[in-house]
């Protein structure tokens, strides 16, 4: 018989349905319930490309006997952190404080008034390596409720004490400023890897937002030191084995330092973010419109990454699924991690026969020992001595390709998750502006079309997730409105229509007003959103920008665009964290570096007029704005009588040639009709 998940949307939720374990939902009634029957709850946090989450399901959910003692015990909740951020956040600060280590699958019990009271991550389902089994885990946590119910209590009633006495205060509510951001340089440039790229040891994850940082320190600045680490980084990133070689996209991070062997689970915000970076590095390196074979890599793995979406990740409506799970079977039954990426030299021969086998062998490092397990490497790009064949190169990839194409799929996640579609529409309009690919923009078109019509509601309030066009029940948090909101500049930018330009002005809007407090502080859930234990507020970018960081970016955007002053001042004012952070942890606050960049240079604001949309020399000016590396330069293009910007407004064309536009900090330059002199005053 299916449990009460049966009914969600979440497919991570959806895959715990038929388990004998009688799960919730996180609702009212499950702690409703856990009062009435004078129980705790369990609550287990998990999503649907976790390898670890699908270990513990099998081994503990999918057993009866442990079902049995959990249903007689407890009242069984079960969250897929993807669609609830907001009660992972506050749950995973509990387990972090109290553990000092935290991670999927989350196991967390509680009270029934949802005070946390015992923490874990992953139970086996017998003791090992010195963890407890799971049944321990339980049995010793029904005796603690059963006979020491006021030590459970004064221990609930302490967490949630010291978890309420955690709210951040970062000093003042001003800016970073070149003192700051040069301190972060500083800092990273310590703990930057020379000989392999990125940044500490294993494992490693790839570092999107510092290298957004990096790219803009180098435009505004000339520090050549940032963008060789933000260059070298990307180029290891894109040998190894994190990188898919044959189908492009990456996976989640590297297990070790040489990003040889990924965990290989594809999420939608890394390569939504990764794509960006890519392109951007192109765009900085590409020097007067001529590539070298760095930055000629570079803008392979942009359009690579944007394919690897559009092709793996797009959903029937026009959205971006979640992820793809690591696992998938290896042909024999077994669920295995990687099975689906990883070859043999034998499987390279069956495929190619000997001799372009042994050309694959060398090309892409497949060892007869191998570089993952059982014999089996992952395909990674080497630097190596001598000229390769391309055409025959290509041959290999594609009947590689095909080969691969038989094998049994890596599940998706079709969960369409608001903030990560921002970050994909994002990646996806840039990627196609820079590359003249205009079915990229138009994919990035139709996402922000199906946010628009089914998670925005007729008062912009966002609507988290949705799946097969039904939007989900959870309110979006900060990161949806903000990651949402930059989408759709970065889609007014591109395009053209100022729609984009209105949608997140009402985003924004939402954000100054039930997302903020007057000190400048930034909340992850809004002020009328679900009462939790704590109200949840994180500034550091993680494996995302932070909703904080986000929302600094898109409202010092949109004050470019329109002049706002309440939305120039809180953008200024959430920057406060990072003048607090950037110099003590700049790895982790790369998104709000790249903000603060932005700030001091401007950002710069460019009205780009022409008598029509299709004229040649308007578009010319429109693409050279475009591939401005000014940071966080914004781009209207438009008719001189046009009201789609407002910076579009009292343009007009000069002498009757399409005109370019500069403004910075209350200061406008000269009109011109030169792509060059654009160019020129879009870089430093």
């Amino acid at each position: 018989m299916p449990n009460r998940l049966a009914h969600e949307t979440s497919p991570y939720l959806l895959q715990h349905a038929e388990n004998p374990v009688d799960w919730w939902p996180w609702s009212d009634g499950a702690f409703e319930e856990a009062r009435k029957r004078n129980v705790p709850v369990l609550l287990s946090v998990g999503y649907s490309s976790c390898h670890w989450c699908h270990v513990m399901a099998h081994e503990s959910f999918e057993d009866q006997q442990t079902a049995d003692y959990l249903n007689a015990h407890f009242v069984s909740v079960k969250v897929d952190r993807e669609e609830r951020p907001d009660v992972d956040a506050v749950y995973m600060e509990a387990v972090q404080a109290a553990t000092g280590q935290g991670g999927w699958p989350m196991t967390v019990f509680l009270t029934p008034d949802a005070e946390p009271f015992y923490f874990g991550t992953y139970f086996p389902p017998a003791p090992r390596h010195g963890m407890p089994s799971f049944r321990q885990v339980l049995e010793g946590v029904q005796q603690a409720w059963a006979e020491r119910r006021d030590e459970v209590a004064e221990v609930a009633g302490k967490i949630v004490r010291d978890l309420a006495g955690r709210e951040i205060s970062y000093g003042d509510s001003r800016a970073p400023g070149e003192e700051e951001l040069s301190q972060a340089l500083l800092g990273l440039t310590r703990e930057y890897d020379p000989q392999r790229g990125g940044f500490g040891g294993a494992p490693k994850f790839p570092p999107s937002m510092v290298i957004e940082f990096l790219l803009r320190h180098h435009a505004r600045t000339g520090a050549e030191g940032a963008l060789q680490m933000a260059q070298d980084t990307c180029e290891r990133m894109a040998r190894g084995g994190i990188y898919d070689q044959l189908g492009g996209g990456f996976a989640r991070y590297s297990v070790d330092r040489d990003w040889t062997v990924p965990h290989f689970e594809k999420m939608l915000y890394d390569n939504a973010l990764l794509c960006r970076v890519y392109a951007h590095l192109w765009r900085a390196t590409a020097r007067d419109g001529v590539a070298d074979e760095h930055s000629e890599l570079a803008r392979r793995v942009a359009l690579e990454t944007a394919d690897f979406m559009v092709r793996e990740l797009r959903t029937a409506e026009g959205g971006f699924a979640s992820a793809l799970d690591a696992d998938s079977d290896d042909g024999t039954g077994r669920h295995v991690e990687g099975a689906y990426y990883v070859w043999t030299p034998e499987q390279l021969t069956e495929v190619l026969g000997a001799d372009d086998a042994e050309l694959a062998a060398q090309y892409f490092r497949v060892t007869v020992e191998g570089t993952f397990e059982e014999g089996a490497s992952v395909l990674q790009l080497p630097q190596q001595e001598g000229v390769f064949d391309a055409d025959r190169i290509e041959s290999v990839k594609q009947r590689l390709l095909a080969s691969r194409a038989g094998r049994p799929a890596p599940g998706r996640d079709d969960k369409v998750v608001a903030a990560w579609n921002g970050l994909a529409i994002a990646a996806l309009a840039e990627t196609g502006a820079y590359f003249d690919r205009p079915d990229l923009v138009e994919a990035a078109l139709g996402a922000a079309d199906l946010l628009v019509r089914l998670h925005l509601d007729d008062h912009a309030r966002l609507s988290r997730t949705s799946k097969d066009g039904r939007a989900g029940a959870n309110a979006g948090v900060l990161e949806d409105y903000a990651d949402v909101a930059e989408g759709f500049l970065a889609l007014a930018s591109v395009t053209g229509e100022g729609v984009w330009l209105d949608f997140a002005g009402f985003l924004l809007n939402h954000v100054l007003a039930r997302f903020a407090d007057d000190s400048g502080s930034l909340y992850d859930t809004a002020s009328d959103a679900e009462r939790l234990i704590r109200r949840p507020q994180d500034p550091t970018d993680n494996a995302t920008p932070s909703g904080w960081s986000a929302a600094a970016g898109a409202l010092l955007s949109y004050a470019a665009h329109t002049g706002s002053e309440p939305h120039r001042t809180a953008a200024e004012k959430a920057l406060g964290v990072v003048k607090a952070l950037g110099p003590r942890v700049p790895r982790f606050i790369g998104w709000g570096l790249a903000v603060a960049e932005a700030l001091l240079d401007g950002p710069r604001e460019v009205a780009v007029v022409g008598p029509a949309p299709t004229d040649p020399a308007a578009r010319a000016l429109h693409r050279t704005a475009l591939l401005g590396t000014a940071p966080g330069a914004v781009v209207a293009v438009g008719t001189p009588d046009s009201d789609e910007f407002p910076l579009l407004a009292d343009r007009p064309l000069s002498g009757g040639e399409p005109t370019a536009y500069v403004c910075r900090n209350f200061t406008c330059d000269a009109p011109t009709t030169d792509p060059e002199r654009l160019r020129t005053a879009l870089t430093r």
